[in-house]
């Protein structure tokens, strides 16, 4: 491009340190208007959405993932730093960076910028939450912080739309004129006596352009001398946990009960309307009775998630990983490593890439590989259709739900198995190797807001329906014809699935699965569920409905064809079995080899025959078999 001449702004990116709302900045920018993938040949989530100016320019926008610096320590900062610098193959690089910064915290921000700065390209700072900043007293410059960077510098609260009128402005006016020239790229790899640098640089600008209040705001820290306490804290923090469990398995009864009649209905309409026949059996036995029997569970995994949502925007999740430091660091597992454990909880595959952010490849591998025994919401259909088929809906203390109880139980197994494994890791292949000390910028509090927290949940959400329309939906498919053909011979006494493929496979399995009772409808049930845990669900729910069980009565049917000993001994699995390949193939990729993918699902696999056949034979001895 010739020296001199603008060119137009298509596409920007925004750049940060972590926990500096660059989140609620791209969700204000974009609104709804987003999706979420993965960048080319990595598994680092990639968010990319359009914006709409005021004046009706259509700009893309990328969010690169959070980091301190472009040296580029872990596989997160890697993509930020080549995409920031044009190296990504088949990627466009940005036409400006929007470099996103807390206003009441900008000393790791401001050092980025000073990075980001001498790579050439058109740069804005954007000092997000700028109303939190005037209203504890601090007053910013900003006519000098921009003669002191040399760049724009835009005040904006990203969660109000009043606040966001500067930015707007600024964009529409690139828009129509161009963007200056790009400038000479003096980027170099920064050592640790550059990084300081730059440190003291925006130590400098800081204390120019920044006046702090006369009176310091001390609410964040009255706050932090109890959730940070090393013995309240931990309590505080176990409390949250249970209130999480237990309203996943409480807050959402209601709306399943209504998905649940809404399929009953649907599948009574069809059963009443089509003539009996293979038509009326796919529809109400395949279709219904096994995506419905997976639908159903929407409620409890959005609930899971609005808790995930509002911990990280309320600026607690910092909080619970400092304080969980000292006991994973015991079992061998980093600080940083709590973040991805917990994003587990939803699913293994974002937590297992969330890894990423720890920089010590030893600590980044055992986390990946302990990662899926925590409790995904993926397990919460085979949790839920179990609890509520085999314990009894009763309250303890009068407010406990004993289900929930249970609830909570399969997730700390999944807590302390995943600790006690790391633990094994360390002893056995990193024992004399020294762990990295653990360093956390802990943001300020800041008050969740309704429009991240709810397009977070209608994002997940529509994850979820579009799994079950998929993947959930093709395995029903699946185990449908194999439940239904080949048709019983003339004469047979039998219920017809006793002579199908399904019976077939299952009674072929079922001699390794008899030890832990499971019968030959759950060998059938989780070969399939492989593709994912929630297919087991799906397929138990087809085969007892084209047994006679009924298309949404699964739990009934459960509870009179199951032993105690059996239902106990397949939650048992569930805490550990590896069913779930896109989580063993992240895996694959995330560790850079074949042999750590099969190293986890060999040991999750071992440890949940183990887990299972103790469970079993220990309830037949209680005479519960």
């Amino acid at each position: 491009m010739p020296d001199g001449i603008p060119h137009r702004l298509r596409r920007l990116a925004l750049v940060g340190v972590p926990n500096c709302g660059k989140t609620a900045l791209f969700n204000a920018l974009t609104g709804s208007r987003q999706k979420v993938g993965n960048y080319a040949g990595v598994t680092v989530e990639r968010k990319v959405g359009t914006l709409r100016t005021p004046a009706g320019h259509s700009l893309e926008v990328v969010d690169l993932p959070g980091t301190y610096s472009l040296r580029a320590r872990s596989p997160d900062e890697e993509v930020t730093r080549d995409m920031v610098l044009g190296r990504r193959a088949g990627e466009a690089a940005p036409d400006l960076l929007l470099a996103v910064a807390d206003a009441t915290n900008m000393r790791s921000a401001l050092r980025l910028v000073l990075e980001l700065g001498r790579t050439g390209r058109p740069l804005i700072l954007v000092l997000n939450m700028y109303d939190i900043a005037r209203h504890r007293g601090i007053e910013i410059d900003i006519a000098a912080l921009e003669a002191g960077l040399g760049i724009p510098v835009i005040p904006a609260t990203a969660v109000r739309k009043a606040g966001m009128q500067a930015l707007w402005d600024k964009l529409d006016s690139l828009a129509a004129r161009g963007l200056p020239p790009a400038a000479e790229n003096s980027w170099a790899p920064p050592g640790a006596l550059e990084l300081r640098a730059a440190q003291r640089t925006a130590d400098r600008l800081i204390k120019q352009a920044v006046r702090p209040p006369a009176k310091p705001h001390t609410l964040t820290n009255r706050i932090d001398n109890v959730l940070l306490h090393p013995v309240a804290g931990l309590a505080i923090l176990l409390v949250i946990l249970f209130v999480m469990f237990q309203a996943v398995f409480t807050w959402a009864a209601p709306l399943m009960d209504l998905i649940a009649g809404g399929f009953d209905a649907l599948g009574a309409r069809v059963g009443t309307t089509l003539p009996p026949g293979l038509i009326q059996s796919f529809l109400q036995d395949g279709v219904i009775a096994g995506v419905g029997s997976v639908l159903v569970f929407l409620p409890q995994i959005l609930i899971l998630f609005m808790f995930i949502l509002l911990l990280e925007d309320l600026g607690y999740m910092a909080r619970a990983a400092f304080l969980m430091d000292r006991i994973m660091g015991g079992a061998g597992l980093h600080g940083r490593a709590f973040i991805p454990l917990l994003s587990s909880f939803a699913c293994a595959i974002p937590g297992i890439m969330a890894a990423r952010v720890i920089d010590n490849r030893r600590d980044r591998l055992t986390t990946m590989l302990v990662a899926p025994l925590m409790t995904c919401s993926a397990r919460i259909p085979v949790y839920t259709l179990l609890i509520s088929a085999f314990i009894p809906h009763r309250a303890i203390l009068g407010v406990l739900s004993l289900q929930g109880l249970v609830m909570f139980g399969l997730y700390a197994a999944g807590i302390v198995s995943a600790l006690a494994v790391s633990l094994a890791a360390k002893l056995l292949f990193w024992r004399h190797a020294p762990s990295p000390p653990f360093m956390l910028e802990l943001p300020d509090y800041k008050m969740p807001r309704l429009k991240s927290v709810t397009i977070g949940l209608y994002t997940r959400g529509r994850i979820f329906v579009k799994r079950a329309g998929t993947t959930i939906f093709l395995a029903t498919v699946v185990i449908w014809a194999l439940a239904t053909f080949p048709a019983p011979p003339p004469g047979a006494t039998e219920p017809a699935i006793t002579y199908s493929f399904a019976a077939m496979i299952g009674n072929l399995i079922h001699p390794l699965l008899a030890p832990v009772g499971f019968n030959w409808q759950i060998s059938v049930a989780l070969v399939p569920g492989m593709a994912a845990r929630e297919v087991a669900v799906a397929g138990l729910g087809t085969v007892y409905a084209i047994s006679g069980g009924g298309e949404a009565q699964i739990g009934h049917v459960l509870a009179q064809q199951w032993s105690l000993a059996t239902a106990l001994a397949l939650l048992a699995w569930y805490i550990f079995a590896p069913q779930c390949i896109s989580t063993l193939a992240v895996i694959r990729r995330e560790a850079g080899g074949a042999k750590w993918m099969w190293l986890a699902f060999g040991y999750m696999l071992a440890l949940a025959y183990v887990a299972a056949f103790v469970t079993y034979q220990g309830a037949v001895l209680l005479g519960w078999g």
